[in-house]
């Protein structure tokens, strides 16, 4: 049984609130500096998360994390101490909220800009059900680049509701006032007493002769400065929101007392706390976004970059190069510009670079208007947040019938970052996208292939690839490629009594299994995964005793179930993922799915 901190922290002294985030930090730094995760948000959080936990009571009262990756402290406070050094491990931790983990995880969080939403949701049922409850929204400043955040303030317009939302703000984002007049008219109910002095100062000096009208407009200009200083303040009481702050988000007293004052108001509240990523451990407050999320690392020396090529960089390089040659190639993300390789676009062709912000919605859109303006957008987007831009696909991609390139970086199993963050669920959703086609190549040269292929075609084309890197290995069998199927098969298939059907990485491993069964068993490796050549297929698979497909996605609407529509005539099955994937190292999710050269072999031979 470990440390019960929820009972401890409600009699402790801000003296020994600090001491205590000390001990937070070493944990968080110790775990994930042996498993990797995310690091800056989480140390710059530990304050204020002790706050929370101290002024109120979970899981009667409800913390949302926005995106969840800045939950760690919570997590130790809420019962895991004991297990986080397993954080991200398979069957461990998870480094995100996890209603399966724990009652004080409210939702499973892992996509940004869903918290306030959530939050006006349980304080709305709370009220409707005489529950004094309070939901409380932890949301950092660059969630605040996703709109469904302002659909969600916009539809905040109950009174009653015991809400507080908590605008984390690093200073990397939404803050920009610097000095001490911001640090001390912040402290000032400034919002309805400065309005009701700027109208009577305005009429009263309105009324004197002569400079009556100058010292009006004089007025103005000084009002419309002191405006804009205060911007992120009156935007949220504009919508009716009490605004609190800008508080030190690293001091725990002065988090005690303002969230104490918000709880008793017993309205929606709006807290402003200013934090600083990394705090506590030395390079990651210098490097904070180096520090955002890491791989396994030694904690005494930090984080050592060293440049490896991955199938991201190779994409950022080759769209690199073929924009030298093409100034109409434009490069757009959503706040990942280093996730997904686009960084050096950026660092070469600035003018052509797009960070949008976590705005997945807005940057497909954009791209519409780029590409029907004669532009050649490339929209680079995660698999797990590319799930958002459905309606723009088919709305103002698709219907428009525009030339687009949508790269999908981190398709398929994802280590790591688990169940929110498996890619294995945008081939099905945009296989319903008309005029759509669908890449995903396994190698380098392919990638190339493919990537100038989109460039250049007047159509909308989806690019599939995985995190990592690919490296070369021994191929079971000569194959054949068919540049108009686009696909390769081996060059005995006609030989051939079983056909094993697959695409991208997942080819590997079926040469492996290839290699471990008798020679009567041939490959088909798909690079474009819709539409298919289908003559093409019924032509390679006829007459075989079984097909065999290896889907690195959902089984419902994947790549095996399509297949599988076209070769209605044949002996088929299909291995795909069957639900939600959880996190781990690759290869404890491939063996949670089965997708290991012995069980693939096994499965086969069992087949009757």
């Amino acid at each position: 049984m470990g440390r019960d901190y929820l009972s401890e922290l409600k009699t402790m002294t801000p003296k020994e609130m600090q001491a205590l985030s000390g001990e937070l930090r070493e944990k968080i730094v110790s775990a994930v500096s042996k498993n990797g995760g995310h690091l800056a948000s989480n140390l710059g959080m530990v304050e204020a998360t002790i706050a929370l936990h101290h002024v109120f009571d979970s899981p009667h009262d409800k913390i949302i994390f926005d995106v969840g990756h800045q939950s760690y402290a919570h997590k130790i406070l809420t019962g895991r101490e004991d297990e986080f050094d397993t954080l991200r491990t398979f069957g461990g931790v998870s480094g995100f909220p996890s209603r399966r983990e724990s009652e004080h995880d409210v939702l499973t969080e892992g996509h940004s800009g869903t918290s306030v939403s959530s939050a006006i949701g349980i304080a709305t049922a709370n009220k409707m059900q005489g529950n004094d409850g309070y939901a409380i929204a932890v949301i950092g400043d660059g969630s605040l680049t996703n709109g469904m955040v302002y659909e969600a303030l916009n539809n905040c317009n109950d009174k009653d509701l015991r809400l507080i939302i908590i605008v984390n703000d690093n200073e990397m984002s939404i803050s920009k006032n610097v000095g001490g007049l911001p640090k001390y008219l912040s402290n000032i109910r400034i919002s309805r007493s400065y309005f009701r002095f700027k109208r009577g100062a305005k009429r009263g000096i309105g009324i004197l002769p002569l400079l009556g009208k100058p010292f009006v407009k004089l007025f103005a200009l000084m009002k419309n400065a002191f405006r804009r200083l205060f911007l992120k303040s009156t935007m949220f009481e504009d919508l009716g929101l009490n605004y609190i702050g800008p508080v030190d988000g690293n001091n725990i007293k002065k988090l005690v007392t303002v969230l104490t004052e918000a709880k008793k108001r017993e309205m929606p509240t709006v807290i402003h706390i200013r934090t600083k990523k990394g705090l506590g451990y030395l390079p990651a407050e210098k490097e904070p976004s180096r520090y955002h999320g890491v791989c396994p690392f030694d904690k005494d020396v930090g984080v050592i970059s060293e440049p490896r090529e991955s199938y991201s960089s190779f994409v950022g390089a080759t769209l690199t190069e073929m924009a030298d040659e093409d100034e109409k190639i434009c490069a757009i993300t959503a706040a990942m510009a280093d996730g997904t390789g686009l960084n050096i676009f950026q660092e070469k062709h600035p003018d052509r670079f797009f960070d949008v912000g976590i705005a997945e919605e807005h940057a497909l859109t954009f791209g519409a208007g780029l590409s029907v303006s004669g532009l050649k957008p490339v929209v680079a987007l995660y698999s797990t947040f590319a799930q958002r831009v459905y309606d723009q696909l088919l709305h103002d991609v698709s219907l428009q019938n525009l030339p687009l390139t949508l790269l999908l970086d981190r398709c398929g199993l994802v280590e790591g970052d688990g169940i929110t963050h498996q890619g294995i669920f945008d081939y099905p959703i945009f296989t319903a996208v008309p005029n759509a086609k669908i890449y995903s190549p396994e190698t380098y040269e392919e990638l190339k292939n493919v990537l100038s292929v989109s460039i250049s075609s007047d159509t909308l084309d989806v690019i599939r690839y995985p995190k990592g890197a690919y490296s070369e290995y021994e191929c079971a069998c000569e194959m054949i490629y068919d540049s108009e199927a686009c696909l390769a098969y081996s060059k005995n298939i006609s030989e051939a009594k079983k056909v094993i059907i697959t695409y991208g990485r997942m080819t590997r491993i079926a040469n492996e299994v290839i290699k471990g069964l008798d020679s009567d068993t041939a490959l088909i490796k798909l690079v474009r995964i819709f539409p298919f050549d289908k003559e093409k297929l019924k032509s390679l698979t006829n007459g075989k005793e079984l097909v065999y497909i290896i889907d690195e996605g959902y089984v419902n609407g994947g790549v095996g179930e399509k297949i599988s529509a076209i070769l209605s005539h044949q002996r088929v099955h299909v291995h795909a993922i069957e639900g939600f994937v959880e996190h781990g190292l690759l290869s404890d999710l491939y063996s949670a799915c089965k997708f290991t050269r012995d069980d693939i072999i096994s499965a086969i031979k069992n087949l009757k």
